[in-house]
């Protein structure tokens, strides 16, 4: 009985839609492999600031090739990517919420929570200030669905 069980068990599990994580959908430039069109996402939190990394400043990680502006953020990156990742992948939070993707600009940004997020327009971005934690929510909520999506 418990073998049927386990057997069932499988097979529902088998069924059932994965969860996108943001580095499963990470906004890339398929040209280049460059995440975040190369700005250092570091220096957002560091400078304040959106910086353009270096190109002899680079690190490969989740199938993107990551830019900084020194070696200090170079390795604050290394050490807590999931802080410096934009949320979402870096598409804006405003059109998952409204349950589409449209990926985010890296000089239209904010950090919220201590967290990166990218906006397509600057509308979005005050949309986003003006209502930050019910926006996260609800993204939150709806991203693994929108994700799903993207590149269909």
């Amino acid at each position: 009985m418990a073998l049927i069980a386990a057997i069932i068990l499988a097979l529902w599990a088998g069924t059932q839609a994965p969860k996108a994580s943001p580095a499963d959908r990470l906004v890339v430039n398929p040209a280049s492999g460059l995440a975040i069109s190369g700005f250092d996402p570091v220096a957002y939190f560091s400078e304040n600031r959106a910086i353009q990394g270096r190109p002899d400043l680079e690190l490969t990680q989740n199938g993107a090739v990551w830019r900084f502006f020194n070696e200090g953020n170079r390795s604050a990156f290394v050490d807590h990517p999931e802080v410096y990742t934009p949320q979402f992948g870096g598409y804006d939070p405003v059109a998952i919420e409204r349950e589409t993707s449209v990926p985010g600009h890296p000089e239209i940004w904010a950090v919220a929570g201590e967290r990166l997020y990218l906006f397509y327009s600057a509308q979005a971005r005050e949309a986003f200030l003006n209502d930050t934690p019910r926006i996260v929510e609800s993204a939150t909520r709806k991203w693994p669905e929108v994700a799903r999506t993207i590149g269909q």
